[in-house]
């Protein structure tokens, strides 16, 4: 899809990733609407952009906020092309002893927010017979990482979700590309829900790839309509051990910390 002129909405756009794709998008073009709960980070972002950014303030598990999201990028815009569904956040620690109530506002952010901007934003695409839906998953979401085992569920549900949205839309002529990051240097880890990062990982991000690196990976997939979009690249190896040796695999991950 061609940028130039587009209309994106992005979510989580105060910092991290939703931030390097507000400036990536507006370098190839684009018109932007950015939301994210933080006002000082997204007012951030709006200059950052150098451009006349509409900002939306709220929580996006609010079906309000996500409709007036919606709406108020149709009103100035009149459409809205591209969707990039960024917005989320994580949790470590054992799936046995993590409080439900963090479980289910992990699920209620990565997972049903996400789905219900889809619902909002979608219909008007399909009306139009154009559009893109990008949602940021995981390498997560690819194989179970046992440090952060409720995250891997809540991306590999997002990617079921993005590859089933891309056939259901397929006829109506609108896209979806699903996003798989690795390790990111953003502050993801200190916005993280509960739990904290086993030493042994912690070390591993020194092969983290910049939010701003992760923002051009999306921009180009975006423009060569991908189906999924892995960043860095490197992590179609670790993906591809773990399916043909999953039993050495999960002894490793094991290794560096599954047991919390």
């Amino acid at each position: 899809m061609r940028i130039d002129g587009k209309v994106v909405l992005i979510t989580g756009a105060s910092e991290g990733i939703g931030a390097a794709c507000a400036v990536e998008f507006a370098r190839a073009g684009a018109r932007l609407s950015l939301t994210a709960r933080s006002e000082e980070g997204l007012l951030r972002t709006a200059r950052q952009t150098g451009q006349d950014a509409l900002v939306t303030l709220g929580d996006l598990t609010a079906e309000s906020v996500r409709r007036a999201v919606t709406e108020r990028t149709i009103e100035r815009f009149g459409a809205v092309d591209i969707l990039i569904n960024n917005a989320g956040i994580g949790i470590y620690g054992p799936t046995w002893s993590t409080p439900m109530e963090d479980v289910r506002a992990l699920m209620e952010l990565n997972y049903f927010a996400l789905l219900g901007m889809v619902q909002q934003v979608v219909p008007h695409m399909r009306a139009r017979r154009s559009g893109m839906v990008v949602n940021v998953g995981s390498i997560a979401g690819k194989l179970s990482l046992p440090w952060m085992t409720l995250y891997s569920a809540s991306k590999y549900a997002v990617g079921a979700l993005t590859e089933g949205l891309r056939m259901e839309l397929r006829p109506d002529g609108v896209h979806a590309m699903l996003v798989c990051p690795g390790y990111v240097k953003t502050a993801f880890q200190e916005h993280a829900r509960g739990g904290s990062v086993p030493e042994k990982v912690r070390r591993s991000r020194r092969f983290a790839i910049t939010a701003e690196e992760c923002a051009a990976a999306i921009r180009r997939g975006v423009e060569r309509d991908a189906r999924t979009v892995l960043t860095p690249r490197a992590g179609w190896i670790l993906i591809g051990a773990a399916r043909l040796f999953p039993g050495i695999f999960q002894r490793q991950m094991a290794a560096m910390g599954g047991a919390q």
